[in-house]
């Protein structure tokens, strides 16, 4: 099989198959609100605490308080993301596992923009 094809495959089983995050780490994720456009979400955690692997659409986060975690991306890259409170990232979506490698709870809100198929 064709090396490139191989990896789009697993990438699209991976992403086919990356649960909700309220789903996968529902001790984490709480539903703050949900309609046809969005879904808003409180996310907390503890340092030291890690996420199983789940999927997000196109979101923008709000730090409520200061945190730093690792993100492990589908693919394998990873990254690190720091947040002073206040503020606040876009993101076209993503499939990762999160790891708060800080010394401070991770607070945010974050919400979820639903796809224009799904809206009215």
């Amino acid at each position: 099989m064709n090396p490139k094809l191989s990896v789009a495959l697993a990438l699209l089983w991976t992403a086919a198959f990356a649960q909700d995050p309220v789903a996968s780490d529902g001790d984490k994720y709480r539903v703050l609100l949900e309609n046809e456009q969005v879904r808003v979400l409180s996310y907390t955690d503890r340092p030291g605490d890690k996420t199983q692997q789940h999927q997000h659409p196109a979101f923008v986060v709000y730090a409520l308080a200061p945190f730093k975690r690792r993100l492990t991306l589908a693919d394998g890259r990873t990254m690190t993301r720091e947040f002073k409170a206040g503020d606040v990232l876009y993101s076209n979506g993503e499939t990762h596992i999160g790891e708060n490698v800080g010394q401070t709870p991770t607070q945010v809100i974050m919400v979820e923009m639903k796809p224009a198929a799904a809206r009215p």
